[in-house]
């Protein structure tokens, strides 16, 4: 397996404890587009935060991560659910036969990948009149009460993202996409969360991650006390929002 760019196997529990799940509207535009038999391929699954959707959705997932780690902390790992199977593998050389599935689905991974590559892949593993669905949800968008003590915690961390941020915040926009668009919603992702939950998110950023690893100061630790003001008593719930860009192809038949 070539180096792949890793920056969540250091922080894989957390980011299985925190990550928000995605909607059901999600998964209903991509069934829109999909047969409910596919057998789907998920390429950087993570911890699986979209497999669940997508397995109560589609006949079979086989989700890969080329993070052992990851893996290790999906909830199918165990091999209990009958119809996802799991693997470490990188999305651009998976083990799947030549036009072996009908779906192949991104969740917020797709600026990882070596997209020529990947491409290549989905070109080789749909079927004729398959679809690509790659999807990203952008940052957070905050309250205005709570908007000063955030900027103040996104600031400590901005020189931290990788350059691939940069995509997210675009929503994949300028990609040389192998297939036809089909017409996509736009959607949010939304989370009623506690301050705890807010800020076990926070922690599971990778720019966190790098910001701890090169300061030796915790930038979660550092705002806590200036979010917790600003958010009052803290199992109160709030709604958080994310901005969510889902992107169809579908490969011509």
């Amino acid at each position: 397996m070539k180096t792949f760019k890793d920056h969540f196997s250091q922080v894989a529990g957390a980011y299985a404890s925190w990550r928000p799940t995605y909607p059901d509207a999600l998964f209903n535009a991509i069934a829109a587009v999909a047969p409910a038999n596919a057998s789907v391929w998920e390429p950087g699954c993570g911890s699986g935060q979209a497999t669940r959707g997508l397995s109560q959705r589609f006949a079979d997932v086989f989700a890969t991560d080329p993070s052992a780690a990851q893996i290790g902390q999906h909830w199918a790992a165990g091999g209990d659910t009958a119809n996802v199977r799991v693997a470490v593998e990188p999305a651009e050389a998976t083990s799947l036969a030549d036009h072996s599935v009908a779906l192949v689905a991104v969740a917020q991974a797709l600026h990882w990948f070596d997209r020529p590559r990947f491409f290549a892949e989905c070109e080789r593993v749909l079927r004729p009149g398959g679809v690509l669905a790659a999807w990203t949800y952008q940052d957070m968008v905050f309250s205005d009460d709570l908007l000063p003590a955030a900027d103040a915690f996104r600031a400590q961390i901005e020189a931290y993202w990788p350059p691939e941020r940069a995509d997210v915040d675009a929503g994949y926009a300028g990609y040389a996409w192998p297939f036809p668009a089909l017409p996509a919603p736009a959607l949010w992702l939304t989370a009623e969360w506690n301050l705890p939950q807010l800020l076990g998110y926070l922690g599971s950023m990778s720019a966190t991650a790098r910001c701890r690893a090169d300061t030796g100061r915790d930038p979660v630790e550092h705002h806590a006390d200036p979010l917790a003001a600003a958010w009052g008593e803290p199992m109160r719930q709030r709604t958080m929002r994310w901005p969510l860009v889902l992107h169809l192809r579908r490969k011509p038949r």
